[in-house]
């Protein structure tokens, strides 16, 4: 394989091939290669040690297939390919040795970014763009505190089980009880949970909170606050090791946007800004001037960037009045039907919450996002309207306030006529995008979706898994 030359992107190559002789010797048999794909699939493989280190600088091959596959498997058509793209070609993954870890016992795990042969990141790889948006705040003299809530809903019966059953009829895992918060857990409900914190503890994954969700079976956790790309990294593994104890315990898990017909599930984004050490979105009086601005760009992007955060077919359908996610491009005051949730009056705790994001979202794009509406709004000094102070579901049409877009394709037009999305995300990546999106759409129509059923069966064996 050739070596790179790559631009400085924060990585010391010569602390990488230390890394990577520190792996082949501390009886790590072999070591996981990590990262995700458009779609927020966990893609990669796994190396020998010495292979490890003698690709630490260089880079691995991974065909350019892995940005072209949907989740069916297939080879998505019909739009414009860039140069790099369509004829199977390599790009080569580069580890970030700061992300390295042991896994599990004999097996370490290192994440890291896709680059073309030309040193030039790839503009289609998540992480990079989630970088690229960070560098963009700190060319302003911010940087970005972030926190995810990921929800998901687990199963009693186990995945071949719930594959056998095309993902339908499943037992929600502690009982069939709604409404959040329920301690009134059975035993299994809480050994799955207990057992997913104490990996995270041992891969050094700092969580805060857990608890029951509103559908049945469903769970919501809380990461802690920290760097952009780190809680992504966290985010990313965070659902495998839901995944793998699911799988260690018999059970199954599924962070698909609308798993039953009951409630949805999210993926809320909370940001606050920092400029020497303060945050800059406080301010005694309510929202601060950084506040208010980057609740303008936000607002400004938000219909295209519902084609980023509400990626599948199945995201749309949470999209119903009074059922707790935001239906229309407003904001609010601790106010909780609104798309954005402004939290004030302290200088720690003032920020954010964008609360559009399904738990189906590839959180490194959705965060690139909302990084770029909040750049915009900063930039350009977009002052938003008056918050809404009411309700902000079953508005009544010519009060002020637009619905978002509610198909997988509207959303996709908004997102290709912004402006300011395709000068910070790269017109390239929304091209891409869109175009894969139209892709999902036809394949839904053409492939066995219903657009008429509240949960059609192509839905569940198409989103279940994946991503």
């Amino acid at each position: 394989m050739s070596e790179l030359t790559l631009p400085d992107n924060g990585v010391d190559a010569r602390s990488s091939s230390v890394s990577a002789a520190e792996a082949a010797s501390n009886g790590a048999r072999a070591v996981r290669l990590e990262a995700t794909n458009l779609e927020g699939s966990f893609l990669g493989k796994t190396v020998a040690p010495k292979k490890f280190a003698s690709g630490a600088e260089s880079g691995f091959a991974f065909a350019d297939l892995l940005f072209g596959l949907d989740l069916g498997n297939a080879p998505a058509f019909g739009f414009a390919y860039p140069d790099w793209r369509g004829h199977l070609d390599d790009v080569f993954f580069h580890p970030d040795v700061s992300t390295q870890i042991e896994w599990e016992p004999g097996l370490d795990a290192v994440i890291g970014d896709y680059w073309l042969k030309d040193g030039t990141p790839v503009p289609l790889c998540p992480r990079n763009l989630t970088r690229k948006l960070t560098d963009r705040l700190a060319s302003l003299g911010f940087t970005a505190t972030v926190a995810v809530e990921i929800e998901a809903t687990v199963f009693e019966e186990s995945i071949q089980e719930a594959r056998a059953r095309g993902y339908r009829g499943l037992t929600p895992l502690g009982g069939s009880a709604g409404t959040a918060y329920h301690l009134a857990k059975s035993k299994d409900w809480y050994g799955y949970m207990n057992a997913v914190a104490d990996r995270l503890d041992a891969v050094g994954i700092e969580w805060e909170a857990w608890s029951d969700e509103d559908a049945a079976g469903q769970i919501e956790i809380n990461l802690a606050p920290g760097d952009p790309v780190k809680v992504c990294d966290s985010w990313a593994r965070t659902r495998q090791i839901m995944r793998e104890v699911a799988f260690e315990r018999g059970h199954t898990v599924t962070f698909m946007a609308k798993p039953t017909e009951g409630y949805g599930q999210a993926s809320h984004i909370n940001i606050s800004l920092q400029r020497d050490g303060a945050n800059v979105f406080y301010a005694e009086e309510g929202p601060s001037e950084a506040m208010r601005h980057a609740v303008g760009g936000l607002l400004a992007t938000i219909e295209g960037n519902t084609s980023i955060v509400l990626p599948q077919i199945t995201s749309y359908r949470r999209l119903v009045d009074l059922s707790g996610p935001p239906v229309t491009a407003s904001w609010g005051i601790s106010n909780k039907t609104t798309a954005i949730r402004a939290v004030c009056g302290h200088p720690s705790y003032s920020r954010l919450e964008y609360r559009v994001p399904g738990a189906d979202a590839n959180l490194y794009l959705a965060l690139a996002g909302v990084l770029a509406g909040v750049i915009a709004g900063l930039e350009r000094k977009i002052e938003p309207p008056d918050p809404v102070s009411e309700m902000a579901w079953c508005m009544p049409p010519g009060v002020g306030v637009e619905r978002l877009p509610d198909t997988i394709t509207k959303a996709a037009a908004a997102l290709e006529a912004d402006p300011i999305l395709r000068e910070l995300l790269g017109a390239e990546f929304v091209d891409y995008w869109v175009g894969s999106r139209r892709w999902e759409w036809m394949q839904f129509h053409t492939a066995g979706g219903d657009p008429f059923a509240e949960l059609s069966e192509w839905e569940s064996a198409r989103y279940f898994e994946l991503p």
